[in-house]
Order: C-alpha cells, then structure tokens, then sequence
C-alpha cells in the first residue's frame, strides 16, 4: 500500500517562492504554480535538477475558478499541508487596477480556495508587504477589508471613491489588507485544524526587488535600507527562513498574525518619526 507524499503548495516563481519550496518541499510533492507559463516551466526544471518532484499548474490568481481548480487539483495529489502564496505585482510593474485585482482579491481567492482543502496540521503563509505597514487606513476600512466577502472587495466604496490614483498607494492597501484578511481568515483555517500567517517582506534582493530599486522611488529604498538596524538588504533566504518557522512544528502555537521581516526600516521609520 503506497502512502501518499504531503503536498506543498507555492503559487509564485520568484525568488522568494523558490526560496521556500527549498526550506518546505523536501521529501513532498510541490504544485507549483504560476500565470507565465515560460517562467513556470523554468523554475519547476530548476527544482527538479535538485531533486524536488514537482507538478506544474498554470494559475490565474484573479480568476477564481482557475484559483478553486488549483486547489482542488493540488487536494487530490494527497493531503495539502503547506501553501505558501509569493505571487504579486508590485508598483512599478503594474496599473492601480492590475494591483488591486492580482495583490488584493487574488490573495483573498486563495485564501478561501486553500482554506477549503487545507489539511489538519496544515499551514498557510501569505506574504504581504512592509508597504502594509506604512498604509494609513481607517479602523472601519481595515474591518472591511478583513471581512467582506472575496467578491464584494472590488466593489468597496472606499476603493472606488478613495482617490487611489497611484499604485505605489493601491500596492500599499493591497498589502496590508493582505495582513488583516490573513487574521480574519485564519478562524475558518482552525476550524479544519490548519493555520495561517502573513510575512511582511521588506527590501529584498529580487528581480522584483530591482525593479522596484532601479525605479522612481529607488533613491528612497535605498535610504531606508542604509538607516535600518540591519543596514542590508534582505535575501530570498531570509525570507524562506520565516516561511519554514512559520510552517514547521516549532510555531504550532501560532497563527493569524503578520510577521515583520524587513531588517528594521520600520523600527527605524517609527523611532524616527516618534523622536522628530
């Protein structure tokens, strides 16, 4: 009688995701999953070149039948203990729309297609932004965020009316209602016995991180990173390090919250703005 391989779920081939699935994925089998076909099959070659068994599912975050077909697909390879979720746009690379579909209501998607198919002692992290933690949003904004039901989101009044007319802002509210919606969601997850965590990435040395370095708002990263506690720039590694914490035996105790992994900008942006 064969037993069946847990499954680990990462939906996102960057540097963070496959980061992870090296910390996560050993001995299982990885559904890994993307929107860009090319760059899947590249990532997924890569993983096998060092031993991962790994199945490929192409994923369209935004859409939520293609998010509840990879779900019920990754579900029926065995019991589906780990999803790690790394997909986003950040804001150099997309509109306000394009942030708002893809970083807000496809994290909200997946949330609610993995927490239905989530195993008992199972775990879920969601990465977020420390963008979240420089959003100012309202109390009442935040608990609609949190709660209103995936597909009402878009039709919120607040996004509609609220003037969000650069995606540096969209990104921004996207992450930290990322953060909230993790919180909220993580009472269905317990209910199946599973858990659930953001981690909220700071500068980190990725093609997406370049970008965002090589663009409009790069002079300023840079200024955050040299006056941090840490004074670097984070790696894929740290942040797989917070995954693997979050998803392995030592953190049981712990779910629906936002783990802050940026090196110290925001102590510093905090203890700075405090002390002015």
């Amino acid at each position: 009688m064969s037993v069946q391989k847990r499954i680990v779920v990462c939906i996102g081939t960057g540097g963070m995701g496959l980061a992870a699935v090296r910390r996560t994925g050993l001995g299982a089998t990885v559904v890994l999953a993307d929107f860009d076909e090319v760059a899947l099959q590249a990532a997924a070659d890569r993983l096998r070149g060092e031993g991962f068994d790994v199945v490929v599912h192409l994923v369209d975050v935004a859409q939520a039948k293609s998010v509840h077909r990879l779900a019920t697909d990754a579900a029926a390879l065995g019991p589906v203990s780990t999803v790690i979720h790394t997909a986003g746009l950040s804001p150099v690379q997309a509109s306000v729309d394009a942030i708002l579909t893809v970083d807000l209501l496809g994290t909200a998607l997946v949330l609610d297609a993995f927490g239905a198919v989530i195993a008992p002692g199972g775990s879920g992290v969601f990465i977020a932004s420390m963008a979240g933690h420089l959003a100012r949003l309202t109390p009442e904004l935040e608990v609609k965020l949190a709660m209103t039901p995936t597909a009402e989101l878009l039709r919120l009044a607040e996004l509609e009316v609220s003037g969000i007319t650069d995606s540096g802002a969209a990104y921004s509210l996207s992450k930290r209602a990322n953060a909230v919606r993790v919180c909220a969601a993580s009472v269905a997850w317990g209910e199946r016995g599973a858990r659930v965590n953001s981690i909220s990435p700071g500068i980190i040395s990725t093609p997406m991180g370049a970008q965002e370095l090589a663009g409009p708002n790069g002079e300023q990263m840079r200024g955050m990173i040299a006056g941090s506690a840490t004074g670097r720039i984070g790696t894929p590694a740290d942040i797989a390090a917070a995954v693997a914490f979050l998803t392995g035996p030592d953190s049981t105790f712990i779910t629906g919250t936002d783990l802050l992994v940026d090196g110290g900008v925001i102590a510093s942006l905090t203890t700075r703005t405090q002390s002015a």
